[in-house]
């Protein structure tokens, strides 16, 4: 069973100092970047790919934000300009405006607040405009979050050198978290290890390690990838030491075919030498029910015991 020849997969193979990991955990690459010019800077591209708790933060940041400038525009103006929005104190005359600028804005107005005069008509109608044109950004900002493909493949917490047939071999165990149907699953591992010095610094070699079985048609239960150590392989005679000495991380990509959006998605992730565990086996992750189903128990596919 040979390895696939060294290759460079885009990632550099000098660092100047130990690289703590080059996929992070949730599959984004482990790189900051410096010195970009506010022309690269894509806002769209920034709302997109924040977390949901972010976007929502976002959303109402920006809906006060309005509410409050065009509130203050509104305070700005006589009282009467606002018919209804006098009050017994300025604070409470503000308020007034503000709510009155969150009618406007969600075009709701509900007539116990309405604007008297060319100025405040002026101010009111450019303010309906605003809100009309944000919320159809933000609803195409949340379609394009919503209807983007992706993944979420659960990873076993470890990958495991346990004995194999004959040998030994590296494995690791996926499952999907989603009740989406993933299909044609291809898998590829890699390993990132540093084999030297070049130049006074580490310089890191990039190998593919060949798997027992690399893609499967279906994905409903859980599937244990397994990289047999034999004597072509990279960790042949290996320790958890020499991993450890070599840096190793293990790199897994992984492309599927989701039935449900009719889209290819993709997963990364790794597994550093320090989170592979030597001499041990996984434990059963689904069983069959009473009823003659299956039950698959997403938070054990990283379940394991010592042999």
């Amino acid at each position: 069973m040979a390895n696939k020849p060294a290759f460079d997969p885009g990632l550099t193979t000098q660092f100047d100092a130990p690289l703590r990991r080059a996929i992070n955990k949730d599959g984004s690459f482990n790189v900051r970047r410096k010195g970009v010019s506010w022309g690269a800077f894509h806002p769209w591209l920034a709302i997109v790919n924040m977390s949901w708790l972010g976007f929502a933060a976002l959303v109402i940041v920006l809906y006060v934000a309005i509410n409050w400038a065009f509130a203050l525009a509104y305070y700005s103006m006589p009282a009467e300009a606002i018919a209804g929005s006098a009050a017994a104190t300025d604070a409470g005359r503000l308020m007034n405006d503000f709510f009155f600028s969150g009618h406007t804005l969600t075009t709701v107005g509900y007539g116990n607040l309405y604007p008297t005069g060319f100025e405040a008509n002026v101010v009111a109608t450019l303010e309906a405009l605003v809100g009309l044109l944000s919320f159809s950004v933000i609803t195409g900002m949340l379609v394009a979050r919503v209807s983007r493909p992706s993944a979420r493949i659960g990873y076993s917490e470890n990958a495991l050198v346990a004995p194999y047939q004959e040998g030994m071999a590296l494995m690791f165990r996926i499952a999907n978290e989603r009740s989406n149907s993933l299909v044609e699953l291809d898998v590829k591992l890699m390993l990132m290890s540093v084999t030297g010095m070049k130049g006074g610094t580490p310089e890191r070699k990039f190998d593919y390690l060949t798997l027992e079985r690399d893609n499967v048609l279906l994905f409903p239960l859980t599937w244990t990838i397994v990289h047999p150590i034999d004597a072509t392989s990279p960790l042949a005679g290996k320790t958890a030491q020499d991993l450890a000495d070599m840096q190793a991380e293990f790199i897994v990509f992984i492309r599927a075919f989701d039935e449900t959006f009719s889209q290819t998605v993709r997963s990364r992730f790794s597994y550093r030498a320090d989170e592979v565990v030597w001499g041990a086996k996984f434990l059963p992750a689904f069983r069959v029910e009473e009823s003659g189903g299956l039950l698959l128990e997403v938070d054990k596919i990283g379940e394991h015991k010592r042999l």
